[in-house]
């Protein structure tokens, strides 16, 4: 099978070097890109293996790490900065050379690295069949919409008088922005019959059905798939009987997050918090969201940068997760993301003029949009910031 190998730097002295030790097949596919390419060439990054050279570049080489850490990266360094190392391992890196390694100690540790991206272009091959057989969306997405076909499958069941079992399925709070959602899926539609039914809830959270399964078979079948899943995932079951859509909809969730609650570790035995273990939690839950707003800010700006022709974007820091700017001769706007508790992510927009005098303002309306922690993810975050600077830009040419 072939494999796509990408190269990142601006030297192309590198490419040369690189190219060499890499002993490559006839049906490789190699590319070469400079940093300032990869706004426009992200969506090539998928199912490859990714060498950076970061000499120059340690900053946007971590960033980068920050966007893509889903995929096999290899980062060459000129020399052992034990701080630079250290982090890009722990932003994912696969492994980190320097240029001074002997060309046994490259090949020897890049097969590694070529045996993983050959596996995550097996999953993509399983995943196109899915498509084609329309069971998930070219967005790797779960196909099935649960709301109308839990009701035509629990009529079936009572009509039948069968027997079935619905599965809630989620990671937990600690898992949820790192587990990626085709991970589940592709595992769940590897363990499950044909007429058992997968379907989508909300990110990262999936209902299945189990025909003719008893609660009891149904939990058997489940400790099966949840051996070979992330660690974090859980499961609430509810069987499906003469209850209605809803009512078996909001037990299942309801079975789903008392398991969830039960092992939660800021919880103690008398179901109080413990303020020390809930500290080290939120710190944890604000960095697996921060895992979103960073990548998606960075691919923001290098997008936009200098393309906006009289409106500068630039990113803030303070309270909350991260801050945009916008600003021109006469207005400015901000978008600022906040979580003020577990609760809801906060997405702020508001907008002044830069005198902050509250004269000629813009026919724009402050808002806040409140979305749940599982509803955060990188292509709606990228689709407002898009809205927002259109918006902007829109109403300072008027």
């Amino acid at each position: 099978m072939q494999s796509k190998i990408i190269l990142i730097s601006d030297d192309t002295d590198f490419f040369e070097y690189i190219v060499s030790k890499l002993k490559l097949r006839k049906s490789d596919e190699l590319f070469r890109f400079a940093f300032s390419d990869l706004p426009d060439k992200l969506h090539l990054l998928s199912s490859s293996l990714l060498i950076i050279n970061s000499e120059g570049h340690q900053e946007q080489t971590l960033q980068l790490l920050d966007f893509i850490n889903d995929i096999p990266t290899v980062v060459f360094g000129y020399n052992n900065d034990d701080e630079f190392v250290f982090e890009t391992y722990k932003k994912g890196a696969f492994l980190f050379l320097t240029l001074a390694a002997s060309d046994e100690e490259i090949e020897a540790k890049l097969i590694p690295a070529l045996k993983l991206v050959t596996t995550y272009e097996k999953t993509a091959l399983y995943r196109d069949m899915l498509v084609n057989n329309k069971l998930i969306t070219k967005n790797n997405e779960v196909f099935l919409d649960f709301t109308n076909l839990l009701e035509s499958e629990i009529k079936k069941i009572k009509k039948n008088a069968s027997v079935a079992t619905l599965i809630a399925i989620s990671p937990d709070e600690k898992s949820k922005f790192t587990v990626q959602p085709n991970q589940l899926e592709t595992v769940i539609l590897n363990n499950i019959r044909k007429n058992d039914i997968l379907m989508s809830y909300s990110f990262n959270k999936y209902f299945l059905l189990l025909n003719n399964t008893n609660k009891d078979k149904a939990e058997i079948i489940w400790e099966n798939i949840k051996s070979k899943l992330p660690d974090g995932v859980y499961a609430g079951f509810a069987s499906v009987g003469n209850k209605s859509r809803q009512q078996l909809v909001n037990e299942v969730l309801n079975n789903l997050h008392r398991k969830m609650s039960s092992d939660l570790s800021f919880i103690d035995a008398e179901g109080k918090r413990n303020s020390n273990n809930f500290k080290s939690y939120r710190k944890e839950f604000d960095k697996k969201i921060q895992q979103i707003v960073s990548p998606v800010f960075y691919h923001i700006q290098q997008t936009y940068s200098n393309k906006l022709f009289g409106i500068t974007i630039e990113q803030g820091s303070g309270d909350g997760y991260g801050i945009l700017y916008l600003k021109s001769e006469k207005y400015f706007a901000t978008l600022k993301i906040t979580n003020p508790g577990l609760s809801s992510v906060n997405i702020d927009i508001s907008y002044n003029n830069t005198d902050n005098s509250n004269e000629n303002l813009l026919n724009l309306t402050n808002k806040r949009i409140s979305l749940e922690p599982e509803e955060l993810e990188s292509g709606l975050l990228n689709d407002l910031i898009e809205q927002f600077i259109s918006e902007f830009k829109e109403a300072v040419s008027e």
